[in-house]
């Protein structure tokens, strides 16, 4: 390739897949950040070749990159991105695209084969992707990952044990993020020394997120389907690629109102906590301070725990009594419970070594 390599254009790219139709041949598809190219890729894109007779891949912009994997990524900007793939003997064209999604690219190029990796699986592709591919009558095909090799691994080789003390935590969220800012204050004033490195919310226009971008952390809504107790296959993958991409030690539940199963349960076991407002086991579920009041409590409080698979029953790890006043409404009882949580939860995470609990490539499964 030459200094003044380009990507192809759709246009050029429409062309080629009319060319391929005409001839009754296949145009393969598929899509990444590729910012990082390792031995899985090139083995991956010879997989995806080998299914058609053309392999368009779509590349991810370094805008989207950003959007994607935070402000310290991608870590090769994006034409030189697109110089080394189409060098690949596999690549036969490479288009760049702007969007968090494929989705306009695949509407446009309506692919004959689409190929993805085999971390996911057709339930879990992201659903606007999914939704064009199936109105463009894309054959999809997911890919055997090649065991080892990944760009996350890669650079935590790199990154090596740089300041093993500092938790890199994700924090999960639905609401206020009153919690979500006492964690920001705690890492600003050096009483938690950790730092955020993504934050997720199910809800679009959550104060949460509003929080999380004054703050300027890496910010990312995650569609969690029509359920809203329980996130969709699709929103549970996601979860865990943004997880995973943030090289996270510890998942931070703070007012996250939907149900984590897997991938991120599994993968992350011991290293999710959430905070609840009850002394647990005591009012397990929603609405603990109401059900504390209809049960007439005179004390209550908050509990911060491990998450498993079974609701509000993972590990105890510290609690926080608070008294249950005559004339208090659930409402007014929450609020005293969240003063306590917002001194209990930053003070747990802190402590997080001490109490000897996993980390990232330290014994976590």
């Amino acid at each position: 390739m030459h200094a003044d390599y380009t990507p192809m254009s759709i246009a050029d790219v429409q062309r080629l897949r009319a060319d391929l139709d005409q001839r009754g041949r296949k145009l393969v598809f598929t899509n990444g950040c590729f910012d990082l190219l390792h031995a899985g890729h090139v083995r991956y894109l010879e997989q995806a070749r080998a299914l058609g007779d053309a392999l368009v891949v779509a590349l991810n912009s370094d805008q989207s990159v950003r959007a994607l994997k935070g402000p310290d990524r991608p870590l090769n900007c994006e034409n030189d991105r697109a110089e080394v793939l189409s060098a690949l003997r596999a690549v036969d064209a490479v288009v760049v695209f702007h969007d968090e999604r494929a989705t306009t690219l695949i509407e446009a190029i309506r692919p004959h084969v689409y190929a993805k990796g085999g971390d996911y699986t057709v339930d879990s592709l992201n659903r606007e992707e999914r939704k064009a591919l199936e109105a463009a009558g894309t054959e999809i095909r997911i890919l055997p990952l090649v065991p080892g090799k990944s760009t996350t691994n890669t650079i935590n080789k790199m990154l090596g044990s740089n300041d093993a003390n500092r938790l890199r935590i994700a924090v999960l969220g639905s609401g206020e993020g009153s919690n979500l800012l006492a964690i920001i204050n705690a890492i600003q004033t050096g009483t938690l020394n950790a730092e955020i490195a993504i934050s997720l919310s199910d809800q679009a226009d959550s104060n949460f997120l509003k929080i999380a971008r004054e703050a300027g952390l890496p910010a990312q809504f995650v569609n969690g389907g029509n359920n809203p107790r329980k996130l969709s296959e699709a929103a549970q993958k996601e979860i865990f690629e943004h997880l995973e991409r943030a090289r996270v030690d510890v998942v931070v539940l703070a007012g996250f109102m939907r149900i984590l199963k897997e991938p991120v349960i599994s993968a992350y076991a011991g290293r999710i906590v959430n905070v609840h407002p009850s002394l647990l086991p005591k009012h397990k579920g929603a609405n603990a301070p109401q059900l504390a009041l209809q049960a007439g409590d005179s004390e209550t409080g908050c509990t911060v725990h491990l998450v498993t698979a079974e609701i509000d029953a993972g590990r105890i790890l510290a609690q926080a009594a608070v008294p249950v006043f005559a004339g208090d409404t659930a409402e007014i009882l929450h609020a005293r419970i969240k003063i306590e949580e917002h001194k209990l939860l930053p003070q747990v995470l802190n402590e997080w070594h001490e109490r000897g609990l996993p980390v990232r490539g330290a014994g976590a499964s």
